[in-house]
């Protein structure tokens, strides 16, 4: 299939194809004069960097999961540890949830004499300095090499 096609037939423009290209992450067979082409099974490699997308996977995370032949390779420590964090951030967003639900009926005078808004803020608050250690700690990671 050619460039056109692939783009059309997976929803992925044809720039980040040929990103991905360039990542590793797909393979074309052949450029026929200016156009890329691909085998057919690059729809299911497609699929597969969609879904790891969606999961909070890195490009470079699912490069690993992908084999030079464009199958599927996939630890799955790393699916169960992904998993684990997706789990860990709904329980987080069902819990933003309810708090932002009790403040809108709330019968305090304000959100600021309300204890169960309060305690919203608190954990938020905690959430995002914690997001931002993490974050920071990842940084530093990335910087020294690992």
């Amino acid at each position: 299939m050619d460039i056109a096609e692939v783009a059309k037939r997976s929803g992925v423009p044809a720039s980040a194809l040929r990103y991905y290209e360039r990542r590793g992450l797909i393979r074309s067979l052949e450029h026929d004069g200016a156009r890329r082409r691909f085998a057919p099974g690059v729809l299911d490699q497609l699929a597969l960097i969609a879904l790891g997308q969606a999961a909070g996977f890195s490009l470079d995370e699912i490069r690993t999961m992908l084999t030079a032949e464009g199958g599927a390779q996939i630890d799955r420590r790393q699916l169960s540890a992904k998993a684990d964090q997706l789990d860990q951030a709904a329980r987080r967003l069902r819990a933003v949830s309810l708090g932002l639900r009790h403040a809108a009926v709330c019968p305090a005078p304000s959100h600021a004499q309300c204890p169960s808004f309060q305690r919203l803020l608190k954990a938020a608050a905690a959430g995002a300095l914690e997001a931002r250690r993490e974050a920071s700690q990842a940084r530093k990671g990335r910087g020294s090499g690992d």
